[in-house]
C-alpha cells in the first residue's frame, strides 16, 4: 500500500496539536501525518492542511518570516489537496481589513472583513463569533460527504469572508449576516470553522479529506 504524507503546515500559529491528533485519528493507515514548516516537504506532500488562529498581519509576517514558506504554501494551494482552516481560510484572500490593512496571498479575489463594522450591525451579536452554528451547504462537494447539511461547526472569530465570485462559496452561516463559512475552487476547500473541534461532523469532513485527491 503506498504511504500518502499530509502536511500540517507550521508557521508559528494555530492549532496545530489538535489538527495533528484529529487526523490521526481519522487517516487511512497508509497516510502520515507530519508538521512541518520545511517548503520542500510541503512541496513534496501529497496534501497540505493550512490552519491558523490570530490575526492576518501575525500570520503574513511568519509565512514571510521562513524562506520559502510562502511560495510553497501557494504552489501547494495550486496543485494539490489543500486545505485551509479559520485564519487559513482568510489568508487565501486578496486582502484583509484586519490590523489596519493587510495583503494577503491573492489565490482568491475578495475580502476579510469585521463583523462588528457591517451595515445595521445588532449589538446581540458578540464578537468574537465563538460556540457552535451551522453550515449550510451552498453545492456539494467530496467534504461534504456524509455530513447533513445545516450540520454544526465551532467557530471563533470576528471577521468573515466576502469572495468576489458567491461561487466558490460552498458553505454560509448566519451570523447578524448571510456570510461564506466555507469556500472551494478546484484543489482548495477552506473553512471558518475548526474541524477539529467540531466533534463529529468536523471529523467526517477531515475524513473526507483524507481520501480526497483534489478532483
Amino acid at each position: 500500500m503506498t504511504l500518502r504524507e499530509i502536511v500540517v503546515v507550521d508557521y508559528g500559529m494555530g492549532n496545530l496539536r489538535s489538527v495533528k491528533q484529529a487526523l490521526l485519528h481519522v487517516a487511512p493507515s497508509n497516510t502520515r501525518i507530519s508538521v512541518s514548516e520545511n517548503p520542500e516537504q510541503i512541496i513534496d506532500a501529497d496534501a497540505i492542511v493550512f490552519p491558523g488562529q490570530g490575526a492576518a498581519k501575525a500570520c503574513m509576517a511568519a509565512l514571510n518570516n521562513i524562506e520559502g514558506l510562502k511560495d510553497a504554501v501557494i504552489n501547494a494551494a495550486q496543485n494539490k489537496p489543500f486545505l485551509g482552516i479559520c485564519m487559513g481560510m482568510q489568508v487565501l484572500m486578496t486582502h484583509s481589513a484586519e490590523n489596519g490593512g493587510v495583503d494577503c496571498l491573492k489565490l482568491f479575489d475578495g475580502e476579510v472583513l469585521p463583523f462588528a463594522d457591517q451595515p445595521n450591525w445588532k449589538p446581540e451579536h458578540k464578537i468574537p463569533q465563538m460556540g457552535w452554528n451551522q453550515i449550510m451547504q451552498q453545492q456539494s462537494h467530496p467534504l461534504w460527504h456524509g455530513i447533513s447539511n445545516n450540520s454544526r461547526f465551532y467557530f471563533v472569530h470576528s471577521y468573515f469572508v466576502k469572495p468576489a465570485n458567491d461561487a466558490i462559496s460552498t458553505g454560509k452561516t448566519e451570523f447578524g449576516l448571510n456570510y461564506t463559512s466555507a469556500i472551494a475552487q478546484g484543489k482548495v476547500f477552506a473553512i471558518q470553522a475548526h474541524p477539529e473541534k467540531s466533534a463529529d461532523a468536523g471529523l467526517q469532513l477531515l475524513r473526507n479529506f483524507c481520501a480526497w485527491n483534489g478532483a
